[in-house]
């Protein structure tokens, strides 16, 4: 699972490219304390079955955030937020949604899996595949498992590649629990002698997150978006 480190690095480049004129380090704070809520779960985990990337690492909570912000932008007669922040507040207010649902719980779906729809519905799916174009087979993905069609289901080449779907649901909670280095053994009595990792990068993709959004975002606040007086 990536790191908290990996998940600051990925935030600062979606800001750095998204966020615009409304990007300072105010906005870029905020940022960091959203991507960095969905992980009480793994204090959670401590005392409830549905602990880590369950209880607050879902889509429903993103969903109902940005419900409240549609609500308060295009229902009510008065903004809060266009009210007291203006068009900062409404762009910086868009992206942290964003920031919960992409640089959060989707980069969690793809690096171990995410219980989705937790509380509305327990389970655990983990993203992962291939997408590639082929000079036989023409476009071949096995993200999502698609029907084939009938001359090819009978014993063509279908277009699905090797191994059919590989977005997989993985079980509940009560049969998935994520090891974190506040609790290394969910469910089960901790050796007195326990080994608590905290990871900072895993693989090769999230040291090149971690360098490149830590660099890009750095630059982003020290050069701006103006381009300099001739």
């Amino acid at each position: 699972m990536p790191s908290l480190v990996v998940h600051y690095a990925f935030v600062g480049l979606l800001a750095a490219t998204l966020l615009g004129a409304a990007f300072d380090k105010r906005s870029l704070l905020l940022s960091i304390l959203v991507v960095t809520f969905p992980d009480v779960d793994a204090f959670v985990g401590l005392y409830w079955q549905a602990g880590h990337r369950a209880a607050t690492t879902n889509l429903v909570i993103p969903a109902v955030l940005a419900l409240l912000i549609a609500v308060d932008l295009y229902v009510r007669d008065d903004s809060y937020i266009r009210g007291r922040w203006g068009a900062y507040g409404v762009r910086v207010s868009w992206f942290c949604v964003v920031v919960y649902a992409v640089g959060h719980v989707l980069l969690d779906m793809i690096t171990g899996g995410a219980n989705l729809f937790w509380p509305l519905y327990d389970q655990f799916y983990q993203l992962s595949g291939h997408l590639e174009l082929s000079s036989q087979r023409g476009i071949v993905q096995t993200f999502v498992e698609l029907p084939e069609p009938p001359s090819q289901a009978s014993g063509g080449t279908g277009t699905g590649g090797n191994g059919g779907s590989t977005t997989q649901s993985m079980g509940n909670s009560s049969e998935v629990q994520m090891s974190t280095g506040i609790d290394p053994n969910p469910g089960q009595p901790e050796p007195e002698n326990v080994d608590r990792v905290f990871p900072i990068a895993r693989s090769g993709w999230e040291l090149v997150v971690l360098v490149v959004g830590t660099l890009a975002t750095t630059a982003r606040l020290v050069i701006g978006h103006d381009l300099p007086e001739e």
